[in-house]
């Protein structure tokens, strides 16, 4: 399966994707690149910036978390 096939898989079973979870699950490094490429084959991909206190240095962190538009 392709990146951008689990990409969508993903979302499409969990609702969303995070750059932590594309690496740690699909071994996926560049999640942004692969989000920009189903983009440009028109998927209405949001994009939402979270942000979480690490649990180590206890140091705010921001991250992109994408989910696919209701209708796609």
């Amino acid at each position: 399966m392709t990146q951008n096939k689990q990409i969508l898989s993903h979302m499409a079973r969990f609702g969303a994707i995070t750059p932590l979870v594309a690496m740690r699950e699909y071994g996926i490094m560049r999640l942004a690149a692969r989000i920009h490429d189903l983009q440009g084959e028109g998927l209405d991909i949001n994009s939402v910036m979270r942000s979480r206190r690490t649990a180590l240095t206890g140091r705010m962190v921001r991250f992109a978390e994408y989910s696919l538009e209701v209708g796609s």
